[in-house]
């Protein structure tokens, strides 16, 4: 079993900063992927940014913008989010794949305000 839990969310203006992590129960080196996911209100979830076995990958949104990255030795993974926008309001999920069977952590709220 799998436990990713997050923190480092909250309200922020636009244009300012903020990181999150994700704390796993397990070696991430074992993870098949793993990465971030958000939910805006009314709206389905979609991919922030992963881990893959060929790097990073963002969504076209965030490009440029947000920074995945990892400590193997704390099994966290984290999201760096710079020049944030209104649009970036959601809550934030960590997720992994591990043995074919998905992961999801809680989330964290993320409120930008303009």
């Amino acid at each position: 079993q799998v436990q990713l839990v997050e923190s480092g969310g909250g309200l922020v203006q636009a244009g300012g900063s903020l990181r999150l992590s994700c704390a796993a129960s397990g070696s991430i080196f074992s993870f098949n992927t793993m990465g971030w996911y958000r939910q805006a209100p009314g709206k389905q979830r979609e991919l922030v940014a992963v881990f893959t076995s060929s790097g990073p990958y963002y969504a076209a949104s965030v490009r440029g913008r947000f920074t995945i990255s990892r400590d193997n030795a704390k099994n966290t993974v984290f999201l760096q989010m710079n020049s944030l926008k209104p649009e970036d309001t959601a809550v934030y999920y960590c997720n992994a794949v591990y043995s074919a069977r998905n992961y999801w952590g809680l989330g964290t709220q993320v409120t930008v305000s303009s």
